[in-house]
């Protein structure tokens, strides 16, 4: 009797036979004939924090000339609570400028990335970011990727701080053991030659956490405060939710199962927000978060990379039998962890009573608590660039040369300027007003509270634009706002160019999904959802479908008067459209209409 090997999907046969990450990537590096590398090798390269894509703007003009694509790659760095010195930030700059297209993009995940590096300058762009004391590895790939923590300097009772330092502990700890990042990307330090080693071993190291074949999807950690989740922690896979008494942290929630991407046309896929599972001391987050990973390490769907997130794992386990799995893993845990056996209760406890009740986004000037200051700049969509009167990019290089040593990146793509001496401050607001750099004092809160994914020209997803086209629709919104007297509302609006929600748009007030394209005319139609919120713990439903680019807006606008003139008391725009539902709110407007 034989027992029939479990389906596994193309991508996990890559994994395995990949001896830790190493594959071909070395060899087609150094291939100089060819602008890109073959399907197995993109999938590797994603772990070491890279994207082949290519100009989907050209692909048409390029065809006609006879050519193939126009292939670049994304680069993606590991920044862990979004913590950079100034060194490092004029760093990324200058790897932009002669490597890349001239601009670095801030991610939902408190990172950079990098776009237009074309294949030759690949290992160039990745060394440099590792010279200056920046990784990629784990950036992407079915691993845990950048772990995520309130960036602001809020030094009055440590909490925060002490949120940074476990993030950088979490970070170092779920990062892969396999050495090939080092061979395939570092310098040996001694003879300042690339690093040669004479063939990928037999196997593998050994990885306790991640075993021969990684996980089966990628994997999100983040922490938060309760009275301020500026990084959603319900939409990853274990969002750590402080607990404290006073101004002691005691401890966290620990939520299971977020997840934003989904595939509309399967329906079993889903967007969905992580669930209370347990609460745990603060010094048992390894055991916990380790036991959770050899979970979904063990019984997560590697033949449907579709159904691969651990939202799925526990959709179909129950969360009651989920938590009994990781109960059942946490011995094994516990010895990666270097504790002794039992550190953590069996049965887990049930999750306390606290949970998110408001959310920052740090934008402005705000005393740290230990006698300097930080500013929080707002950054459209996350691009630093130089673009008419607009030059973040040359404010940037001025200020992280003289008078700012540090920096902090968030998870709405912004940027929190840290450290600054109270007489600084006057020479930097002269440095950004010279520069013709937007503070948050100058934008509506509709665009303050909004963001977008890249989508196209490079994201082989996008199915509609997202970047390139948010700015437009904020502009169509803000006349709309403005004309019914809500200009000062807040409410977060995000865009994305697919339905993969990487910009997060299934629990924002106002969610726009790309959903296709008009052929004759190249305008994108997009998904609208409504009743999302700031604080990020509640689900938005879809209002309608279809709806062109240029009607957001209008489509909007009859919403927006049902708001204005039936809100209840503090009511926000979010909890409005929820408590009304989307099924009404249409009705209503059908009737307006």
């Amino acid at each position: 009797m034989t027992t029939e090997e479990p389906k596994k999907s193309k991508v996990e046969l890559i994994k395995e036979a990949s001896v830790g990450l190493r594959g071909s990537i070395t060899a087609e590096l150094a291939d100089k004939t060819t602008d890109h590398v073959v399907d197995a090798t993109t999938k590797l390269l994603k772990f070491h924090g890279t994207y082949q894509q290519d100009d989907r703007d050209l692909r048409k003009s390029r065809r006609k000339e006879g050519l193939g694509k126009a292939y670049s790659f994304m680069v993606r760095n590991r920044i862990p609570g979004g913590k950079m010195t100034a060194a490092q930030f004029l760093g990324e700059l200058d790897i932009a400028d002669e490597l890349g297209n001239g601009t670095i993009r801030i991610t939902t995940r408190q990172s950079i990335q990098l776009h237009g590096v074309v294949k030759n300058n690949l290992w160039d762009v990745i060394h440099r970011i590792n010279e200056i004391k920046l990784s990629t590895q784990s950036a992407c790939g079915d691993v845990t990727r950048n772990v995520c923590c309130c960036p602001a300097p809020l030094r009055q009772n440590g909490l925060r701080d002490q949120l940074q330092q476990l993030a950088d502990e979490i970070a170092v700890h779920v990062r892969p053991k396999t050495a090939a990042y080092h061979e395939i990307w570092i310098k040996d330090p001694d003879t300042g030659e690339r690093e040669q080693v004479v063939g990928p071993p037999a196997e593998p190291e050994p990885d306790p956490i991640y075993g021969k074949a990684y996980l089966p999807r990628k994997f999100k950690i983040a922490l938060a405060l309760c009275d301020d989740n500026c990084i959603d922690i319900y939409d990853n896979d274990v969002g750590l939710l402080g607990v404290t008494e006073g101004d002691k942290l005691i401890g966290f929630n620990v939520l299971a199962g977020g997840g934003m991407g989904t595939t509309p046309s399967k329906k079993n896929c889903f967007p969905a927000l992580a669930k209370r599972l347990t609460f745990v001391e603060t010094e048992h987050l390894l055991p916990i978060i380790t036991a959770i990973i050899l979970v979904q390490r063990d019984f997560g769907n590697r033949a449907d990379r579709s159904q691969a997130r651990l939202k799925y794992t526990i959709h179909n386990m129950g969360l009651p039998a989920f938590k009994r799995k990781v109960e059942e893993y946490l011995s094994e845990a516990e010895s990666i962890c270097g504790v002794p056996n039992g550190t953590l209760p069996r049965p887990l406890p049930a999750p306390r009573p606290d949970d998110v009740t408001g959310h920052d986004d740090h934008m402005g000037w705000h005393e740290q608590g230990d006698g300097k200051w930080f500013l929080g700049l707002p950054i459209e969509n996350g691009r630093v660039k130089d673009e008419g009167d607009q030059r973040l990019k040359t404010a940037f290089r001025l200020l992280f040369s003289d008078l700012v040593t540090n920096c902090r990146l968030t998870a709405q793509q912004n940027i929190l300027l840290c450290d600054i001496e109270p007489s600084q401050r006057e020479t930097i607001q002269q440095v950004l007003a010279d520069h013709g750099v937007v503070t948050v004092d100058q934008i509506s809160n509709a665009r303050r509270f909004s963001f977008a994914c890249p989508a196209l020209p490079t994201c082989g997803l996008a199915v509609t634009e997202s970047e390139r086209a948010l700015p437009g629709v904020i502009d169509d919104i803000e006349a709309e706002l403005s004309g019914l007297g809500l200009a000062d509302e807040q409410f977060s609006i995000r865009m994305t160019g697919c339905p993969n929600g990487c910009a997060r748009p299934y629990n924002s007030d106002v969610g726009l999904v790309g959903r296709s394209m008009d052929g004759k005319t190249g305008e994108g139609r997009y998904t609208i959802f409504l009743g999302g919120n700031l604080r990020g713990n509640r689900m938005a439903e879809i209002y309608k479908d279809q709806v062109p680019r240029s009607e957001i807006a209008s489509t909007l606008r009859s919403v927006f008067f049902q708001f204005k003139e039936s809100r209840g008391s503090g009511e926000s725009f979010g909890e409005y459209c929820e408590r009304i539902g989307v099924e009404e709110l249409a009705k209503n407007c059908e009737v307006a209409t």
